[in-house]
């Protein structure tokens, strides 16, 4: 820490706030003033822009004397080269587990280094679920709906640890490789739970689940399948499901018809950028990733390295995640103060270089925030007003598990293994794996498809379908017969004598309901 004549500069690990108070004490009095009636918080600057728009953003909290301490936490690209493949250290690991806060800027994950991604990776391993954005339409910010004077209030709550974004991926012959997509029953339940929660706070009449279950009717069907299950316990709120595709059509045809759409976390991801691209872009789309624990408030838009250092930033986003951040700690009075005097200046033409009228001079990051600050307590005229709202939480600061916790569904139904699909590389043509498949199943199974790449090939196929060098073989057991696991197994060994076993699924049936689909053309 350093204070140097009247101007203050604080440099903290790659954090430099330079803060210009009355006093000799005002260094102190920015970190340590009333600290014992205040709620500490992990707060990783970032990397490229981060600094510079954390800055902005912890200036506005302060002038708002907002009850918060910072615990500054080391995360992102420099960790990482550091030797960190997690991209954290084990002191940022603590600080976000005893607080259950983390804010933070836009990280780096270097590129070929072979590691996961730092954002990714922090809402998994806190298992926030439920990654909230809101996408509204601002004053001075101009899109083609602003111009058409139609008003945008979209929230989407997108799935945040499932689906292929556990990257798990394997090379199953050289020219094919496998991404696993996991959707899990307690999951979506978690989910859709938060969805409505969120929906009736905000107000919403209405809510719509965007899912691909024509296609994936399993994965997704369990998706589906739990939103209606819970929407049953919120009668207030109109429940409907779209295809997303459709979805994404509509957002850009009719967006003000939407009030709060829940998605896969694939999909989720595509579909909230798009919604950022119809209100100005992720300049002004602030984001909440929600655990039970521990939660993530975060601006969602990258380093952008090329005017990193440049105090060219909009701290925009970062803020408005921040205001959702101060509502999560139901400090939602600061909140609608910072809101307001945010919406207020954005109605008076102060902007950074990425919006706004060409005609109004350009401010800087800091000269940004200071705008903000200068027109706290003030309200909009032209701009919904940012209200108090409650909180979707209520927030304690975590307790440390004994043990990991276990979700799943109560009662579930036995499950029957009705056969196996064998992923096998082969270059044969299908009549001849279906051939030997038969001989190898004897009297024990029935060949009944053979596909690949998803379509049938085997025993009836049309010859204009191209193929690649691996192939799904379903063995399913004989009617009326019993088979276990073991003797798939067992069963296995033989057929590796014959093809390279890639992968192997077992068949399963829940209270009499197959668990697995059919191939294309089946």
């Amino acid at each position: 820490m350093r204070c140097i004549g009247s101007k203050k500069s604080f440099d903290i690990k790659r954090l430099k706030l330079d803060l210009v108070f009355e006093g000799n004490n005002s260094c102190l009095f920015y970190l340590f003033q009333n600290m014992s009636h205040k709620t500490t918080i992990a707060v990783a600057p970032g990397d490229g822009i981060g600094p510079e728009i954390m800055d902005a953003v912890l200036r506005v909290f302060n002038a708002a004397q907002v009850p918060l301490r910072y615990d500054f936490v080391e995360m992102g690209r420099d960790i990482y080269l550091a030797g960190h493949s997690t991209g954290m250290t084990r002191k940022a690991k603590m600080s976000v587990e005893e607080n259950g806060i983390l804010f933070k800027g836009p990280l780096e994950t270097p590129k070929g280094v072979g590691v996961k991604s730092i954002n990714v990776t922090a809402r998994k391993v806190w298992s926030t679920y439920a990654n909230k954005r809101v996408f509204r339409s601002l004053a001075g910010v101009y899109t083609v709906f602003s111009k058409a004077n139609i008003p945008i209030n979209i929230t989407v709550i997108r799935e945040n640890i499932e689906d292929t974004y556990g990257g798990i991926e394997h090379a199953l012959t050289y020219d094919v490789a496998l991404c696993r997509r996991f959707i899990t029953r307690p999951g979506s339940l978690q989910l859709h739970r938060y969805a409505f929660e969120a929906a009736r706070h905000k107000g919403a009449k209405k809510i719509a689940c965007a899912h691909k279950a024509n296609i994936m009717k399993i994965t997704d069907g369990i998706f589906l399948e739990t939103f209606y299950q819970v929407a049953k316990d919120y009668p207030d709120i109109a429940a409907s499901d779209i295809i997303v595709d459709d979805l994404a059509m509509k957002l850009v045809a009719r967006p003000e018809t939407f009030e709060v759409v829940v998605l896969p976390n694939f999909q989720g991801d595509i579909i909230s950028d798009l919604c950022a691209g119809l209100v100005g872009g992720l300049g002004f789309a602030p984001s909440a990733n929600i655990g039970d624990n521990i939660s993530i408030f975060e601006a969602v838009h990258g380093t952008a390295p090329d005017i990193a250092g440049q105090n060219k930033a909009n701290p925009t986003a970062l803020l408005l995640s921040g205001c959702m951040m101060l509502r999560h700690l139901r400090m939602g009075d600061y909140a609608a103060t910072i809101e307001n005097a945010l919406l207020f200046a954005l109605e008076s033409g102060a902007r950074t270089a990425d919006f706004g009228d060409p005609a109004t001079s350009v401010l800087s990051t800091k000269d940004f925030a200071q705008a903000i600050i200068a027109n706290l307590g003030n309200k909009p005229a032209q701009t919904p007003l940012a209200e108090v709202g409650v909180s979707e939480a209520n927030f304690q600061k975590p307790l440390k598990p004994l043990a990991h916790r276990m979700l799943r569904t109560e009662n579930p139904p036995a499950g029957d293994i009705m056969g196996a699909d064998f992923f096998i590389e082969s270059t044969k043509a299908p009549d001849e794996i279906g051939k030997e498949f038969t001989q190898l199943c004897a009297q024990d199974y029935d060949v009944t498809t053979i596909s690949n790449r998803g379509t049938q090939v085997w025993p009836e196929a049309s010859l204009f379908t191209e193929l690649i060098d691996q192939y799904r073989v379903r063995i399913e057991r004989k009617p009326m017969a019993k088979v276990t696991q073991t003797e798939i197994l067992q069963f296995a060994g033989k057929v590796a004598g014959a093809f390279k076993i890639c992968s192997i699924e077992y068949l399963m049936a829940y209270g009499g309901k197959k668990g697995y689909s059919l191939a294309q053309g089946q």
